[in-house]
């Protein structure tokens, strides 16, 4: 029987056997995805409404996506009851507070910054590197000594509330990632302005109780965040593992850009990770918005939600998922 599983396995066959290079739409003699001209903005999570509400202000006054996707998130990193962003962010198994963030504009520019510790808005930081300097990651001393060269304040992350929680951890030391613990995790978001013109974020505290050093996906263009402003955008969140050994961001806007549909691209990134590797025990969500405007969003475990907010109306949506 043809089920749109099948269908997506043998999309991710048909993608393989041009090995990701395949001939765009543009190419092809077919025009560009149609751009929307009606901003929409898209994020990760519950914590994704109140992070949409703040890019919405900005877009609502005619602002660009690249301002909106970095304002939107900065209300989740300052907020101390988030505890995987930002202030508040759950410590690594030492309690240093670490955080990763990216960013990536409509005009193929990145920036980013991981292992930045005292800094409440590593998004931030993430746009100053891309803005201000000729590379596009800085990590650890060097990230944080940028940051505070450009004005940065200095700041202790560690709020109490979490550091409560890494000494209740430190009884078991037992480390084990629990799938949509509290329902928060990275925040992710896509935003389009009125100009159609598409930018992202991501930014996280990581894995709660890592060890000291390890960075995920989320700062990792291309793992974590992928933008293409002729055809669509990506983010994911969940164990950062799984997205770094199969660079899923971008795999799902490389499949918009050969015709799939941000639902099919996302359902097919995830089949991805079931196809070659240990998956049952870990969470991975992707959310995807293409030229159009149209949304698509996929995870391993149900439980994965996202906030969209379109015509000054935010709302939160279940994600479907390969498994039930």
């Amino acid at each position: 029987m043809n089920t749109r599983r099948t269908f997506i396995k043998n999309s991710l066959a048909l993608t393989a056997g041009l090995g990701l290079t395949g001939v765009s739409c543009a190419e092809e003699g077919k025009t560009v995805r149609e751009r929307s001209k009606n901003p929409k903005v898209v994020s990760t999570w519950e914590h994704g409404m109140p992070a949409n509400e703040g890019a919405w202000k900005v877009l609502a006054d005619g602002g660009s996506a690249l301002d909106a996707t970095e304002k939107g998130v900065m209300v989740v990193e300052a907020d101390p009851m988030s505890t995987s962003v930002g202030l508040g962010g759950l410590p690594d198994r030492d309690g240093n507070v670490t955080l990763d963030a990216c960013i990536m504009d409509h005009q193929d520019n990145a920036g980013s910054v991981s292992f930045l510790q005292h800094i409440k808005h590593p998004i931030s930081v993430a746009r100053k590197v891309m803005e201000e300097t000729p590379h596009v990651m800085l990590v650890g001393d060097g990230a944080l000594k940028f940051a505070l060269d450009q004005g940065f304040e200095k700041e202790i992350l560690l709020t109490e509330a979490s550091r409560k929680e890494w000494e209740k951890w430190k009884g078991e030391s037992n480390y084990m990632p629990e799938i949509n613990a509290e329902n928060h995790d990275t925040i992710g978001m896509i935003c389009q302005d009125q100009n159609g013109n598409l930018s992202g974020s991501c930014t996280t505290s990581g894995a709660a109780y890592k060890m000291y050093g390890r960075v995920g996906d989320s700062p990792i263009i291309g793992a974590g965040l992928f933008v293409d402003n002729d055809h669509g955008a990506a983010v994911a969140t969940g164990m950062g593992e799984l997205m770094l050994k199969t660079l899923g961001s971008f795999l799902v806007v490389e499949l918009i850009r050969q015709g799939a549909t941000a639902q099919e691209a996302c359902e097919a990134a995830i089949q991805r990770i079931v196809d070659k590797l240990d998956y049952k025990s870990f969470q991975v969500g992707y959310l995807a918005m293409d030229k159009a405007g149209n949304t698509g969003a996929y995870a391993i475990h149900p439980g994965f939600n996202y906030a969209e907010m379109v015509n000054g109306s935010n709302r939160l949506i279940d994600a479907e998922s390969f498994l039930t």
